[in-house]
């Protein structure tokens, strides 16, 4: 099987990475050239100058990039993965993009005879480090299963969860659930810690009951610590809210707290703090009730 990767970022690269180490001959592309030759020197993948070479060159192209515009960039545009997909091609897309462009992408695709999904992923940079990103799965269920072996190196769990589109919507459910854990262990924090609880023992206490969640394991070093280098930004995770609103208003969904959650994310942003990791939504909170620290 030939693969092409297009987006080597935050998450792109170890999943490429993994790919590659897996025996996979990968065709790759990024929008910054030196970061995919950089690449291609460390792995000895093939380098290609558009999207569109990378799928002339591949039967399955995967992509992993930062929101819709880019998306329908990469598959759409002038040089893009539509232009190039022959016959039989399968075209992934990994991005959290909107379910309505998924659509608009399977169907473009089935026009020339080629196949697409949307497949995100959730996990963070560890889970596409480590190979073990939960990936939602939108699209044909035979696509699925041409796919599934590539979904096995970079990921644990691996669910069908629907046709085109469906992978994106859960994908924006996923992301309205971790904007809130963010946002709740943070509000928890601040007032723990304001009642004259060290973090640590807080997040010790809370893990060990019903409070407990993934995001204080994963971003326990994060809150503790205040060093926010990016696992996931928080400018992406304001993005995916507004995916998650939008798709919400097509739906006649009510989401009261996910548009809180966007608004403090949209506030994060403002204060030219949103390419920190998600997770500094912490210091907003904390600034908002007279906190002042490092960090953020």
């Amino acid at each position: 099987m030939r693969v092409g990767f297009v987006g080597l970022g935050i998450m792109g690269w170890p999943m490429a990475e993994n790919l590659v180490q897996a025996g996979y001959d990968l065709t790759v592309h990024n929008r910054t050239k030196k970061k995919a030759e950089e690449f291609a020197k460390n792995t000895g993948a093939q380098l290609a100058e558009s999207p569109r070479e990378v799928a002339n060159n591949s039967d399955v192209v995967i992509t992993m990039l930062p929101g819709p515009p880019e998306v329908e960039e990469v598959f759409l545009g002038e040089d893009g993965l539509i232009e190039g997909a022959g016959t039989g091609a399968l075209l992934v897309d990994m991005s959290t993009s909107s379910p309505l462009l998924a659509r608009k992408i399977a169907e473009v695709a089935r026009e020339q005879g080629a196949s697409a999904l949307d497949a995100p992923v959730s996990g963070g940079d560890v889970g596409a480090k480590e190979g073990t990103l939960s990936i939602m799965v939108g699209g044909e269920q035979e696509d699925f299963e041409r796919a599934r072996p590539l979904f096995e190196v970079m990921g644990r769990t691996i669910t069908h969860v629907g046709p085109s589109g469906a992978g994106q919507v859960v994908k924006a459910a996923n992301q309205i659930v971790v904007a809130l854990s963010i946002e709740a262990v943070s509000e928890a924090l601040v007032l723990g810690e304001r009642g004259g609880v060290s973090a640590e023992k807080i997040l010790d206490v809370l893990s060990g009951g019903l409070a407990g969640n993934r995001v204080m394991e994963v971003k326990r070093e994060k809150f503790l610590s205040h060093v926010f280098e990016p696992g996931g930004k928080a400018r992406y995770h304001h993005k995916d809210l507004g995916i998650a609103l939008d798709t919400a208003r097509e739906l006649g969904v009510v989401l009261p707290a996910a548009a809180l959650a966007d608004q403090l994310f949209a506030a994060l942003e403002a204060q030219g703090r949103g390419d920190l990791d998600h997770s500094a939504l912490l210091v907003l909170v904390e600034e908002m009730s007279g906190i002042s620290r490092r960090g953020g």
